[in-house]
């Protein structure tokens, strides 16, 4: 894995966090203007209502195709690991239990981390948006 994945895990976190503080604020002020257009929602509402649920779909799929692009990286690398043992079998060492279990570690939390870079990225400028207005 490149030093650049391995941060990742930090990145990961920060990005957990960030939705932990976004979600409940959106979801607040959301369901507080819900409550407020009632059976009439005005055209303002209508466009705020419309907007959340394109970005909803918009992030889900970003959220999937992010994780795909990442999942096809990693088999790439581990394919190449695989044929680099295959073509020098000398200069291989069969690697312990643990370095696998850490390199399988790494590999999930980037593809959790991608996964949830589009949610985090919506989450927290709706967040700053919705709590500007």
């Amino acid at each position: 894995m490149s030093v650049h994945t391995l941060r990742r895990g930090g990145s990961l976190a920060s990005q957990t966090a960030e939705l932990a503080f976004a979600v409940p604020q959106v979801v607040a002020h959301r369901v507080a203007r819900m409550a407020m257009a009632g059976m009439s929602p005005s055209k303002r509402d209508q466009a705020e209502f419309k907007l959340m649920s394109d970005e909803k779909f918009a992030a889900f799929q970003e959220s999937w195709m992010a994780m795909a692009g990442q999942v096809i990286q990693l088999q790439q690398q581990f394919a190449l690991q695989m044929m680099q043992a295959f073509f020098t079998p000398t200069a291989w060492r069969a690697p312990s239990y643990r370095s696998m279990e850490r390199q399988w570690s790494r590999a999930s939390m980037s593809v959790l981390g991608k996964g949830l870079e589009p949610i985090s990225r919506r989450a927290v400028a709706n967040a700053r948006r919705l709590g500007s207005s």
